[in-house]
C-alpha cells in the first residue's frame, strides 16, 4: 500500500490556470492524498475538479506563511 501524502498546491496569479490544468491531468492520483493550498488557488481547484483542498488564507494575507509553518 502506498503512503498517503500531504501535497501543497500554490500558484502565482499568472500560473493558476496552468496549475489547474496540471491538477486535472493528475486528478485520479491526487484524490488519494491530502491536498492543501493557499486561498484562491485552493478555491479554484475545488471549483474546477472533484478534489477537496484544505484552504489556508490567501497568499498576501498570510497563506504562504501558514504553509511554511506547516512544513
Amino acid at each position: 500500500m502506498k503512503k498517503k501524502k500531504t501535497i501543497a498546491l500554490v500558484a502565482h496569479d499568472h500560473k493558476k490556470k496552468e496549475l489547474i490544468e496540471w491538477v486535472k491531468s493528475y486528478e485520479n492520483k491526487l484524490k488519494n492524498h491530502n491536498l492543501i493550498g493557499t486561498g484562491t488557488t485552493a478555491t479554484l481547484i475545488t471549483n474546477n475538479t472533484s478534489l477537496t483542498v484544505e484552504k489556508l488564507a490567501s497568499g498576501p494575507l498570510g497563506g504562504d506563511q501558514q504553509l511554511g509553518a506547516l512544513i
